[in-house]
């Protein structure tokens, strides 16, 4: 064979390779210039070498002094008998560094006590011998792992599955111009009918899945019992069209009633474009969509705005203007009391505009307080409320002066005669308090990369705060700084942060700085040969000694779950340890081993008594919590076992239907005290997800009240009410946000603006508020929010937070006058998150005057409520569950959209009320038989996301990350399209697309995977009817850099690269090399799937919606102007 040798510089062409390559060897060689120098010199680099055997399959990948010590990181690969890769090993750090020489016993150095030591470091799937390659079994890393496989199975439905056949009768409403469904009495399918795939997890937990013939999902059943199933059924009408869902609690029933239907399924509606027009979703109203002629929603109406029970007082819609590229330019609320369909056709009979596009203009209409620098000719044109405006390329007038330089950086202007200007950049937004006509204006400022730099925003008192950064050659933050004032009077706080990093740009230090007060190392972070987080130094006793305050130490087990925060065996000057358990639980009454993910104990220790205390997890087939025992296991006398249990019991829904909770019992007992025997009775009755009554068998005050009272719902599912706690009343904005809540001591007011961001809270005679994360208590700013806790600007004091894996503040600390600490603040849980009392109950924070109220998830506790708000809704901690519907109900319809965290709050978090984590992740995909035939890359929501980790994984601003998201949720889509211009930081993601051939693994979670740009005709490529990925070089220089990986030991893989163009498509799809830089074409590609399915996730810019695309699909609709990077993959 031919030896092949490629070489990769990106960046600079004629930067010298000064790698030592092992020259008999294939490979391709990529160096990644991560940082430079005054001078233009590279000062810090990524190199990767990938070697292939003789048949070009890779065989070696090399990341050259990648580990924080500069060893290189050597991933192992090989092949079975018949050349597939069944197993896949972790990456082992060398002994040192070989500059890039292949590695001939790349697994010796694992086995280092430091490194794997003796556990299994691959995970190995076992395939059907078939062509079709499907995966049977798949075992992960780890010796315990090694017997404890995750088993697939194909089938078809037999004797004894039972699967309900629900049909439905449709019928075309002429006067709504939309289907209408009714569900009919199910039948069942005859053995054989539908194809049939079950999942069994590690634990023996299973999950079956019913397709038709179609590729229709029919049925999801979860196994709970030998007895029984929450079984989750979908309808379609007769155009194929999802028409319900019937979720478990009723999915045995023979005869739906609407009541019935209204309470529990998901019922939708659609137009004769297949749109969906109208949609009900259990608990609330009906909710209405309209389109324009582009089939863009443009007004949108749930049940309160359907109703004058609104913050508008009046019915009407929430509408949604576009310009000519579908950017989203204004959004208000549109008085108006017709019907959908009336809207719908005065849409459909525009003949004015009938592109319904706005533009801009240099003659504003005024309204609301603001001048507008748009048309105002787009449906609808009167009886508005603009709610927010964004702008897009030019500043409007009354912008800030733009600055010409910021921190020593260029930043560019909106010129359009300039070479590189703000053109398809948003460059302002404005939004409007929802409940007066003030405004929150912010300005956007980039550099010449279009990377943003800098933003000044003008809240609604006045008052202003001006972010200026310092970004590196790859995009990484390296100085921040904030200037900050309440209103235009007050005095400015200035607030100065330092982000320093290692030669493989991995965050070593953080520091903070209010004023001209001493700088502060907030953390110091240190990390072992696998890139993991072992080790963070908080804050300092003194400015002097640099002794930190507490050294905290991190432990991962095989799989990289965290094991340890500290040890809690050996305290020694630690103020806080816990040590999770998985699979190797200590307690065998309690404590069961768990190996799908889920924790079956947590152990923990505090400075305060050093008490070493436990909680030993039960979980039913479904995952949910069932129990949380409470032990002390090392106290031989007075034991304190079983004092803070909590049990719990579900219906099918995960509607929690009893709660059983313990305390501590008073001195002299030992017998644990149990202060709730709560039982939950819902609508209907129990034929709802609505809790209407909470009774206490127990009737005892602590924990949940002594109750029995109705609680009551507003049309949109909102609880209006619930007097077992003193609430008699809460009303909500548009956002099902809350308005005021009225208790027996006093009224609690919300202000918020347009787009759910708290502004302030008022009771009694105290007012806090909310200010870009400043906090004030009555005009006096009283807190700073720290990225490790908060800055106390009465005392000019540091307070810092011990956290536990799910965020839970459990320990609040800080340095005391004259060296040592001190004690604010200990927080222990209830596995739902009430707090324990009667141990460590003191609170030296009063003493501090400051306003800090964040305990569990880190969440604001409602002090007046005992609600914790984590923006989107509020959480009831004492009874575990939302008290507003899932904004996102609908993609989780076997669920309860009032449940928290699927029930299993010891594992999960929901960072905003809504849902979680912004990580691309593999799904498996199945052919119309339901075989297995490979994955695809979407960018969904996941546990643990929120707008707010979406900005940082974007690397832009929150409000921008905010934008997108708002715009998303309203749109009901989990597809994001992101903006050409914060197209992703994805240098490091090209690199090892490339370098990453064949290493991709269908049963693990991954980020980025490739990325492909693609030049408009005739500019660089060698022919204009087929298209190439561009050249490394030109990629890198217009691409931002740093792009996060999903965790310290996951890769980013790729195989071959697509990029295409279309017929006519060149200005649409095009990216432009020339001084304006203009993007308008991205995609990430997964590539090549095990069985040679290639897929990708791609992100057709602006002009299009993401899709889910495969390569076949690629080929049908572009022919032969589709073409692959590496031809010799094909």
């Amino acid at each position: 064979m031919k030896k092949i040798i490629i070489l990769i510089n990106i960046i600079f062409a004629t930067t010298g390779i000064k790698a030592q390559l092992t020259q008999k060897e294939n490979y391709i060689y990529s160096k990644t210039h991560l940082d430079y120098d005054t001078a233009g010199n590279s000062t810090k680099n990524s190199e990767i070498v990938k070697y292939f055997d003789g048949l070009g399959r890779p065989k070696q990948i090399l990341n050259i002094k990648a580990s924080p010590q500069g060893r290189d990181v050597v991933t192992h690969i090989e092949y079975d008998q018949f050349g597939r890769q069944t197993k896949n090993y972790l990456p082992v750090p060398q002994q040192g560094t070989q500059n890039g020489a292949l590695v001939t016993n790349p697994l010796a150095n694992a086995t280092q006590p430091n490194l794997y030591g003796s556990e299994r470091i691959y995970s190995e799937k076992t395939l059907e011998n078939s062509p079709l390659n499907r995966i049977l079994e798949q075992k992960q890393e780890g010796n315990d792992w090694a017997g404890k496989p995750i088993k697939f199975n194909y089938n078809v439905n037999i004797s004894g599955d039972n699967p309900r056949n629900y049909t439905t009768v449709t019928k075309w409403d002429p006067v709504g111009k939309m289907t209408i469904s009714a569900i009919q009495p199910p039948q069942f399918f005859m053995p054989g009918q539908l194809y049939k795939n079950t999942i069994t997890d590690e634990d023996g937990n299973k999950t079956i899945e019913f397709k038709n013939g179609k590729g229709q999902v029919i049925l999801v059943r979860k196994v709970l019992s030998s007895t029984e199933n929450a079984d989750t059924y979908y309808a379609y009408n007769e155009y194929d069209q999802l028409a319900f869902i019937i979720p478990p609690l009723i999915s045995t029933w023979d005869i739906l009633e609407q009541s019935t239907q209204d309470n529990l399924c998901y019922q939708y509606r659609y137009d004769n474009k297949g749109r969906l027009v109208e949609k009900k979703l259990p608990g609330k109203g009906w909710e209405y969509m309209v389109y324009d002629k582009q089939d863009r929603l443009v007004l949108s109406q749930d049940a309160l705005l359907g109703s004058t029970a609104n913050n508008f007082t009046k019915k009407g819609w929430i509408f949604t203007k576009y310009d000519m590229f579908d950017r989203i330019v204004y959004t208000g609320f549109f008085a108006n009391t017709a019907t959908r369909i009336a809207m719908q056709t005065a849409i459909n009979n525009m003949n004015v505009n009938p592109g319904n596009n706005e533009t801009r203009t240099t003659s504003p209409f005024s309204q609301n307080g603001l001048d507008i620098y748009y048309t105002k000719a787009a449906f609808p044109t009167g009886s508005m409320t603009i709610l927010n405006v964004n702008y897009y390329d030019h500043y409007p007038a009354g912008s800030p002066t733009i600055p010409t330089n910021i921190l020593g950086q260029t930043v560019i202007t909106d010129l359009q005669s300039s070479s590189v200007n703000t053109k398809s950049m948003e460059v302002a937004s404005y939004i409007k308090n929802i409940d007066d006509d003030n405004w929150t204006k912010t300005y956007n400022w980039y550099n010449n990369k279009g990377l943003e730099i800098g933003s000044y925003s003008i809240n609604h008192l006045g008052g202003s705060t001006k972010k200026e950064l310092l970004i590196d050659f790859t995009g990484l933050i390296k100085e921040s700084y904030s200037y900050h004032k309440r209103t235009i009077n007050d005095t400015e706080v200035k607030i100065k942060e330092t982000f320093e990093y290692d030669h493989q740009n991995r965050l070593i230090a953080h520091k903070h700085k209010v004023d001209n007060y001493t700088e502060e190392p907030l953390a110091v972070l240190s990390y072992n040969e696998l890139g993991q987080l072992v080790k963070k130094n908080i804050g300092q006793e003194d400015a002097s000694s640099h002794i930190p305050l507490q050294s905290i130490d991190y432990k991962y087990n095989i799989r990289g779950w965290m094991s340890e925060i500290n040890d809690p065996d050996n305290l020694g000057n630690d103020f806080f340890a816990m040590r999770l358990k998985y699979q190797n639980p200590q307690d065998g009454q309690y404590g069961i081993a768990k190996y799908n993910g889920n924790i079956s104990e947590v152990d923990w220790k505090t400075a305060s008594d050093k008490i070493h205390r436990r909680y030993a997890y039960s979980y039913d087939s479904l995952n949910r919590l069932t129990k949380g025992t409470f032990l002390t296991p090392y106290l031989t006398s007075n034991t304190q076992n079983h004092f803070y249990d909590e049990e719990i019991s579900y219906d099918l829904n995960g509607n929690i239907k009893t709660l059983n909770r313990f305390q501590a019992p008073p001195a002299g007992s030992s017998t644990a005290m149990q202060i709730d025997e709560l039982v939950y009775d819902y609508e209907i009755p129990n034929l709802s997800n609505k809790l209407t009554k909470v009774t206490d068998n127990r009737n005892n005050a602590s924990g949940y009240p002594i109750g029995g009272n109705m609680i009551t719902y507003d049309l949109n599912g909102n609880m209006t009410s619930q007097k077992d706690k003193g609430i008699s009343s809460i009303t909500y904005n548009y956002l099902n946000l809350p308005k005021q809540i009225s208790t027996a001591q006093g009224n609690t007011s919300y202000l918020y603006r347009a787009d759910g961001v708290k502004l302030k809270k008022t009771f009694g005679n105290k007012t806090t508020e909310y200010l870009d994360g400043f906090q004030y208590e009555n005009g006096v700013l009283k807190l700073i929010p720290t990225t490790e806790g908060t800055y106390d600007l009465q005392r000019t004091q540091y307070v810092y937070d011990y956290k536990d894996h799910l965020g839970n503040i459990r320990l609040s600390f800080g340095a005391a006058d004259g060296g040592g600490w001190f004690y604010l603040k200990e927080n222990n849980y209830y596995p739902f998150g009430l707090l324990h009392q009667g141990y460590n109950d003191y609170n030296n924070l009063k003493d501090f005057d400051i306003p800090y109220r964040n305990k569990y998830n880190g969440k604001e506790l409602e002090e007046e409520t005992g609600m914790y708000d984590y923006g989107a809704r509020m959480y009831m901690p004492d009874l575990g569950r939302w008290g507003v519907i899932d904004p996102l109900a609908e993609k989780y319809p076997e669920w309860s959209s009032y449940h928290y965290a699927y029930n299993n709050p010891i594992n999960a978090i929901d960072p905003d009320g809504r849902e979680s984590t912004w990580i691309p992740t593999i799904q498996f995909d199945k052919d119309k038989s339901g075989n297995l035939t490979g994955g695809h890359i979407a960018l969904q929501m996941e546990q643990g996301d929120n707008a707010e980790s979406l900005a940082k994984t974007l690397n832009i601003s929150q409000k921008e990350a905010d934008k997108l998201f708002n715009n998303m949720q309203e749109k009901g889509s989990t597809s994001l399209n992101v903006p050409e211009h914060i197209a992703g930081p994805m240098n490091m993601a090209i690199t090892d697309a490339i370098m990453n051939s064949g290493d991709y693994s269908g049963s693990k979670n991954y980020n980025c995977f490739a990325c492909s740009f693609r030049n408009a005709t005739g500019e660089g490529l060698k022919d204009d009817n087929f298209s190439y990925i561009m050249s490394p070089t030109d990629f890198q220089s217009y691409i931002k850099a740093g792009f996060d990986k999903a965790g310290a030991n996951e890769k980013i893989f790729g195989k071959t690269i697509v990029a295409f163009k279309g017929e006519n498509e060149n200005k649409i799809l095009g990216f432009t090399i020339d001084k304006t830089i203009e993007l308008n074409h991205a995609a990430t590609y997964l590539g090549t799937s095990r069985n040679g399915t290639e897929y990708t996730f791609s992100k057709n810019g602006m002009f299009q919606n993401p899709k889910i695309e495969t390569t076949s699909s690629l080929k049908a609709q572009y022919g032969n102007k589709v073409g692959y990077w590496n031809k010799s993959a094909r």
